[in-house]
């Protein structure tokens, strides 16, 4: 297994290498304005760190969001064409999951059920209600977007991004605060590795939008005269 995971959710442009039993390499860059410019060369680092070609690609990942509309794009348009270029299955992960398997990961959670808070801008988060089984974070609730004051929180810790911009409604921000490339190729690595491909972790690579374009369509022209 060769996997490439790339996420393009948040503020981070982030790319991670995993052979199936560990991480390769991974490299991460917080710029909100530049994923586009950012994302190739990024990729381009973490194939040169693992000592890889495209070519020697068994699988593509990549976060489907939630997460803004054009950075979101760039990195799900990015998978699909490599994936079409290499003749190589591309998988899609909620980018939420992504935090939240991190955070499980790091052991600094004080309990077993948490929420990821990533940022919707706005004044709203997208978020969702976790609980760690088996020692893997489960998602049990979400996504959803909302304003951090109506998160029902329940006094649970939140993990991301959220908490850190609304800290009056959702309290001590968990690390980390962005979603990691490293975490979504650990993620599918394990699902291929128990052969349990299908509907759950991995999804189609569409991404996963929680509101309506800003942009519409125009109407047609409103008559003046009759």
């Amino acid at each position: 297994m060769r996997l490439l995971a790339l996420d393009t959710s948040s503020a981070a442009v982030t790319a991670a290498v995993h052979d199936g039993g560990a991480v390769l390499a991974e490299r991460s860059v917080l710029d909100a304005r530049r994923h586009a410019e950012l994302l190739a060369p990024t990729i381009a680092e973490v194939l040169a760190a693992a000592g890889l070609t495209p070519a020697g690609l068994t699988a593509v990942v990549t976060g489907v969001g939630p997460g803004p509309f054009t950075g979101l794009r760039v990195g799900v348009v990015t998978a699909r064409v490599l994936g079409a270029v290499l003749g190589v299955p591309v998988y899609g992960i909620c980018s939420l999951d992504a935090l939240a398997e991190a955070a499980v990961a790091s052991g600094h959670l004080p309990g077993p059920e948490f929420l990821v808070a990533a940022d919707a801008r706005r004044k709203e988060v997208y978020w969702a209600r976790y609980a760690t089984v088996g020692g893997v974070a489960t998602r049990v609730d979400g996504p959803y977007v909302a304003a951090a004051a109506d998160v029902p929180r329940h006094g649970l810790p939140v993990v991301g991004r959220g908490a850190v911009l609304y800290p009056d409604a959702l309290g001590r921000a968990f690390e980390p605060l962005e979603p990691s490339a490293a975490a979504l190729a650990t993620m599918a690595a394990r699902v291929l590795r128990q052969g349990a491909v299908g509907p759950g972790v991995l999804l189609t690579p569409e991404p996963l939008y929680l509101r309506r374009p800003d942009a519409v369509e125009p109407g047609g022209r409103k008559r003046v005269l009759q």
